[in-house]
């Protein structure tokens, strides 16, 4: 069982920025983790993962804003949130894949934690 654990999240203004962490309890090297968010009324989106190489990828929706990266020594992912806008305004999830591969798809995924919620305000 791995136990993932969000921090970060909270409330900014428009054109703020904030840092999400994502604590792992098993080693992350060489792991497919990923960044999902819901908004309210809204369906889950998968908005950057990164690969089993460390190669990240970004939904065009944050794309250019928001910067993924991982820290093996720390087991710990990050999101880097900047420039964000009141549509950013969701709860946000990250999640681990024990395998090999990767996938934006939130059911592929082993393990997913409960979530730090990120309010942005215009």
């Amino acid at each position: 069982q791995v136990q993932l654990q969000e921090s970060g999240g909270g409330s900014v203004q428009a054109g703020g920025s904030l840092r999400l962490s994502c604590a792992a309890s098993e080693n992350t090297y060489r792991k497919c983790m990923a960044w999902f968010r819901r908004a309210p009324g809204k369906e889950r989106e998968g908005i950057a993962v990164v690969n089993n190489d460390g190669k990240p990828y970004y939904a065009d929706s944050v794309k250019g804003r928001f910067t993924i990266s991982r820290d093996n020594a720390k087991n710990t992912l990050y999101l880097e949130m900047n420039s964000l806008t009141p549509e950013d305004t969701a709860m946000y999830y990250c999640a681990f894949r024990v395998g090999n591969g990767c996938s934006w798809s939130w059911s592929w995924f082993d393990y997913r934690g409960q979530g730090t919620q990120v309010t942005v305000s215009s």
